[in-house]
């Protein structure tokens, strides 16, 4: 195998390529040191404290119809960034980013549950890829500025949801630079169809403090089709909660009863009401009995229907008492 010998050199000696990320680290703290996209960082922190974003004047006049804050911020950290990998080519920019090929993000700066991103997406690889046929709703704030391109999208609301569909309300808008899109992920959803080119915006996205539950719908009928922890940390606990069941740990039992019976999140508690029941049948259907007789419980009508299912299907356990609190 041949290698040339600039890239012996480094297998040698990486002080180059260390020299080089040091640089790009310089550059992209000096950006943010900047007084505007100081002022922005600022706010960012306040927002994430769930402060109004119009309580934050720089974050704000990001996504002002029609201003020009938004573009020039990007502008200013193309330019930024260009020049310092131009004079570094070994580095890399030193902020989280992901491409498909289609869509490509780049995350410039982070609090806590709030996001400010730049966002691509191309045209030709939206066109390749088959037509949607979900639509899904998260638990968060959003607001998206356009910067460059166009595009033909629908806002898909969510106006009426049952316990296993939705009425979705769909509405055509077409997207163009200026415009600003701000919306509740948790009913309001944008779908683009299709880009002329390729469409770049500026992401601001808010979480929710107690983040609710990602739901999936089919765009055909509104049937749900999937659903998900909208919090990481519920997510995480889930996964905790599903390997401790397969491992049959009974020891775990007790915890998954706390978590059942707690004021948290339903996915959540409903997760942890089943492994409950998977690891102490007569225990866990005590629980499954009282949350079906809370009336203030939103599990209640799920907990009703599934101890209907069960007795039916094991008459023995309507002897099973209800279990203590």
């Amino acid at each position: 195998m041949h290698i040339h010998p600039d890239l012996r050199a480094l297998r040698s000696d990486d002080t180059p390529q260390r020299d080089a990320q040091a640089a790009l680290f310089r550059a992209v703290k000096a950006w943010r040191e900047r007084p505007h996209m100081a002022a922005v960082l600022a706010d960012l922190d306040a927002f994430a404290a769930q402060g109004p974003l119009a309580d934050c004047p720089a974050l704000a006049g990001l996504f002002a119809p029609n201003g020009s804050d938004a573009g020039e911020l990007a502008e200013e950290f193309s330019r930024v960034v260009s020049d310092a990998v131009s004079r570094s080519p070994l580095g890399h920019v030193p902020l989280r980013h992901f491409t498909d090929g289609t869509i490509s993000t780049l995350l410039l700066a982070r609090s806590g549950n709030v996001t400010l991103s730049l966002i691509a997406l191309d045209g030709d690889g939206l066109a390749a890829r088959p037509d949607p046929v979900t639509v899904d709703f998260s638990p968060s704030e959003v607001w998206e500025c356009v910067l460059a391109g166009t595009a033909r999208a629908e806002r898909i609301e969510r106006m009426f949801t049952g316990e296993k569909e939705a009425l979705l309300d769909h509405r055509r808008v077409s997207l163009v630079p200026g415009d600003v899109v701000a919306r509740d992920a948790s009913r309001e959803a944008l779908l683009v169809r299709a880009v002329e080119g390729r469409l770049v915006t500026l992401r601001l996205q808010r979480r929710q403090a107690n983040a609710g539950t990602t739901r999936e719908y089919s765009l055909a009928d509104g049937r749900l089709v999937y659903q998900a922890a909208g919090n990481p940390q519920d997510s995480r606990t889930e996964l905790i909660m599903a390997l401790l069941g397969r491992m049959k740990r009974e020891d775990a039992a007790p915890a998954f009863a706390r978590i059942a019976r707690e004021q948290g999140t339903a996915s959540l508690r409903w997760q942890a009401l089943r492994e409950f029941l998977a690891l102490d049948t007569a225990a866990g259907f005590g629980a499954l009995t009282a949350i079906a007789r809370a009336p203030d419980d939103e599990l209640a009508p799920s907990a009703g229907a599934l101890r209907a299912q069960l007795i039916e299907a094991h008459p023995m356990l309507a002897k099973v008492s209800v279990c203590p609190e």
